[in-house]
């Protein structure tokens, strides 16, 4: 049990790190609240479509980065301070502490404190955060995405079925069922983060995504 204090320090400081929300202060830099445009969604998608392909790459940018230094770090205190790097590997006793902090990346972003706990959608910060968990699991959920997303443009569909797809990645490269918990829970969220979404596409009135254009550009 002595990952347990540890560990919950380490999800308070990822939570309250990726609740920041780079989309909104992005859009907000040039004039837009994304809040009251499009879907409303803080994330690199909507901020895509209200602002142009530049903001969404680096809201995308800096979502993803958040969950990566947080996961990151805290593979790094915790296998250098408080236990065996091996002990913290998939299938091992402390492979838990870790998917919790994953877990706290994700909620963070999509119940932010600093939004009134509303933000995004998890997509972005949960690819970044498994880079810094396990790149298998990234590159996974990266693949699941683009097998979806990427013939059909719907983000929407990508993302969700890359979520659903999470805890079977981490069940497969052999993590407890302890460690596959808090990825149940961060796949039920983020579906249902995308609970309109999936409501429109069954509706067939979902948009495909596409990048706003400024003024004075082509389009």
């Amino acid at each position: 049990m002595r990952l347990v204090i540890p560990t919950l320090i380490a999800c308070a400081i990822a939570y309250f790190v990726c609740g920041i929300p780079f989309g909104m202060l992005i859009a907000r830099s040039r004039g837009v609240d994304v809040r009251h445009t499009g879907s409303g969604n803080i994330g690199a998608t909507n901020v895509g479509r209200s602002v142009g392909a530049w903001a969404a790459g680096l809201t995308l940018l800096l979502d993803a980065g958040k969950g990566w230094l947080c996961t990151g770090l805290a593979t790094w205190a915790f296998s250098s301070f408080f236990a065996e790097a091996k002990a913290l590997a998939p299938g091992q006793p402390f492979d838990w502490a870790l998917t919790c902090v994953y877990a706290a990346c994700v909620l963070g972003h999509v119940f932010s404190p600093y939004l009134g706990f509303h933000g995004g959608k998890g997509i972005s910060v949960g690819f970044g955060a498994a880079l810094g968990l396990d790149p298998r699991i990234a590159f996974g959920l990266l693949a699941v995405f683009v097998v979806f997303a990427l013939p059909t443009r719907y983000v929407s569909l990508g993302s969700s079925c890359a979520a659903v797809s999470l805890p079977i990645w981490t069940a497969v490269l052999g993590y407890s069922p302890v460690a596959v918990l808090p990825m149940v829970i961060v796949a039920a969220c983020v579906v249902w983060a995308h609970r309109e979404n999936i409501r429109k596409l069954a509706h067939h009135e979902e948009k495909r995504f596409s990048f706003h254009h400024e003024e004075g550009t082509s389009k």
